[in-house]
């Protein structure tokens, strides 16, 4: 297997291609490490032993997005899943997490699951990221495959890291609420956000603040804003930020990630339950992926992202859980954040 990636930023009209140049991707085992390299990145939300950082290093190579020859799928092509089990599943999870909340152990923790799909036969992984460039303009979309990783694919709205050497941006992207009916034709406007959803996006965005103070006196925060992600919305605060010494990006890094979007607060102490507790383990769900050079750095938080293997999809999804959140409500949450990826499966 050749690990390739290939990308599309958002709203651009063309995908980069980078191939290993030769053997296989670099590991590394902890983000410093990611000091003064260049590549593109694929990170796990857990740098571990057997699960390590990858760069896939190569040169960059244009490719069109003209190629929409995609198989349609038929309704009989949908796989029946087994809701009933990932249900009992998340309802163990949902009440273990919740109890450590009102105990007063986290401010807030974030539950993921997984769930499972089939691929149609004829339709390819790389179908599958050229639908996902056609239907998600707004988003990054990636497919990456490497001897380590496996095969992902992900579209996802929330920037962790991108810059060009002195100026730099990262994101608070958290509170999520579902577009429908006429609501679609618009960005959310005539939405009211919920005292919880605001709770939990000004949590990721005091966390930022407290990372960024460690690097930089020179930043700025505007927001939050309200922001469209496929048929969801979220809550969006921007930092902007100088950084004198661009050679310690791996440093920034492991200060920032994972955030409280995809972890919790305390970042430690939620960190560790999570690998505990999690049903599912993660492995590069709720990681980041992206390019990486001094002078054009585009690292995404991978969300909305899928594990393909074989015909097998294990799609990834979760949410952030506060004292007042309730079962149903997050549940569905995840449910709606999936519907990004199965649309992809099911058109």
């Amino acid at each position: 297997m050749q690990a390739y990636a290939i990308y599309r930023l958002p709203h651009e009209d063309h995908a980069t291609l980078i191939r290993q140049s030769e053997g296989e991707p670099m590991e590394l085992h902890s983000l410093t490490e990611l000091n003064g390299k260049q590549g593109f990145v694929v990170a796990p939300f857990d740098v571990k032993y057997g699960q390590p950082l990858v760069l896939i290093q190569g040169t960059p190579e244009r490719v069109s997005l003209d190629n929409k020859n995609i198989r349609n799928i038929k309704s009989e092509d949908i796989n029946i899943r087994n809701i009933n089990k990932e249900a009992d599943y998340y309802r163990v999870d949902f009440a273990n997490y919740h109890a450590q909340l009102e105990n007063g152990h986290f401010r807030k923790i974030v539950l993921a699951r997984c769930a499972d799909e089939n691929m149609s036969e004829g339709v390819e992984p790389m179908d599958l990221f050229y639908r996902a460039c056609e239907m998600y303009p707004r988003l990054f979309i990636a497919l990456v495959e490497t001897p380590q990783s496996g095969r992902w694919l992900t579209a996802t709205p929330e920037i962790l890291l991108d810059g060009n050497g002195q100026d730099w941006r990262t994101i608070a992207l958290a509170g999520t609420m579902k577009l429908e009916g006429d609501q679609l034709n618009g960005e959310g406007e005539t939405l009211t956000w919920s005292t919880k959803n605001i709770q939990e996006q000004r949590i990721v965005a005091t966390y930022i603040t407290e990372c960024l103070e460690q690097f930089t006196g020179d930043f700025r925060e505007e927001g939050p804003r309200t922001v469209r992600a496929a048929n969801l919305v979220h809550l969006r605060s921007d930092f902007t930020f100088k950084l004198a010494d661009h050679e310690h990006i791996g440093d920034v890094l492991q200060a920032l990630h994972p955030t409280p979007a995809v972890c919790g607060l305390p970042k430690r102490e939620a960190f560790n339950f999570i690998v505990k507790n999690e049903h599912t383990p993660r492995r590069y769900y709720s990681g980041f992926m992206g390019p990486l050079q001094m002078d054009d750095t585009h690292l995404y938080v991978s969300l909305r992202c899928m594990n393909i293997e074989g015909k097998n999809c294990h799609l990834y999804a979760g949410g952030g859980l506060l004292k007042d959140s309730t079962e149903e409500q997050e549940w569905q949450e995840t449910e709606a954040k999936m519907e990004t990826m199965r649309r992809l499966l099911y058109v």
